[in-house]
């Protein structure tokens, strides 16, 4: 139990089908939060900072945020680097103690994206940290990070050198999928992840989850998707949760901040708490 790598974690979810939220926080709140709601549902937990939330807040004081609120924790959880373009922040994180990251090289040609990929799987290991990879972008600007141009598939053949080649530990494959709010229920290339499963049974990233049907889920989890990111829709209910609050307050004249955050903290465990139990995570934990 406790802090565990990334692949202990995945291991199992990848094996017997299930998926793991991967929840993106950015601040005191949503950490302790998500961490809560996987003790209340037994689940396992990967909360991911992104480079914006490192910058914001500082490496320092986010590890020891995390240090102390996942203490004696009774569940196995994990902190990842999401989406990081920027190798001296993945030095940075890994320095602190992050358990992994995803080296977002896609913007780069595949043969430099590997090269470089090949030189963080290196330095992960040196920190007893994994890596997650990519070679093609995920659709959609997340925390300043991205392109809204559609995302052009490589061919297998590429994608199975580059995990032969880097040896990573997760891979995220654009299907279709894109980070923000989907103003349509996306098309996504199920085949593709199953195709990569096949191939080289590697756990499967799945990038740009907010706003997916439980039956896509169900359908991708159930090929290989064992990590599931969640960041828009956490956000979107930590927002509405506290304009709502604030809405009610100001027309009660009744200003009291910790029941402000009492109010949110909530509505952040039970979207995570839904998370778990729809990912098939919740119980999971052992």
């Amino acid at each position: 139990m406790s802090v565990v790598p990334l692949t202990d974690i995945l291991s199992g979810a990848f094996k017997e089908r299930y998926g793991v939220p991967a929840i993106n926080v950015f601040n005191d709140l949503t950490l302790e939060a998500v961490l809560a709601a996987a003790v209340e549902n037994s689940s396992p937990l990967i909360v991911q900072t992104s480079v914006k939330t490192v910058k914001s807040i500082g490496s320092d004081v986010l590890y020891t945020m995390w240090t102390s609120m996942t203490a004696g924790i009774e569940v196995p959880v994990t902190l990842h680097l999401d989406h990081c373009p920027e190798r001296e922040v993945i030095t940075e994180c890994l320095d602190r103690g992050w358990n992994s990251v995803l080296f977002d090289a896609s913007h780069l040609p595949v043969e430099e994206n590997m090269r470089q990929t090949v030189e963080v799987v290196a330095e992960a290991r040196r920190h007893g940290a994994h890596v997650e990879g990519e070679i093609e972008s995920i659709t959609g600007v997340e925390d300043g990070v991205g392109s809204d141009a559609a995302a052009a598939q490589q061919d297998l053949d590429v994608a199975l050198e580059f995990l032969d080649t880097t040896h990573v530990d997760v891979f995220a494959p654009a299907i279709g999928n894109a980070h923000g709010s989907y103003r349509k229920t996306p098309v996504l290339d199920f085949q593709r992840v199953s195709d990569l499963v096949a191939a080289r049974s590697i756990p499967i990233a799945l990038h740009g989850g907010s706003g997916m049907s439980d039956e896509q889920f169900r359908d991708l989890i159930g090929r290989g998707c064992a990590k599931v990111n969640i960041s828009t829709a956490l956000k979107e209910t930590f927002m509405k949760s506290s304009l709502a609050f604030l809405e009610s307050a100001a027309e009660k004249r009744k200003w009291d901040p910790p029941s402000l955050f009492r109010s949110v903290r909530q509505d952040v465990v039970d979207l995570a708490g839904s998370l778990m139990t729809v990912f098939g995570s919740a119980g999971r934990a052992r």
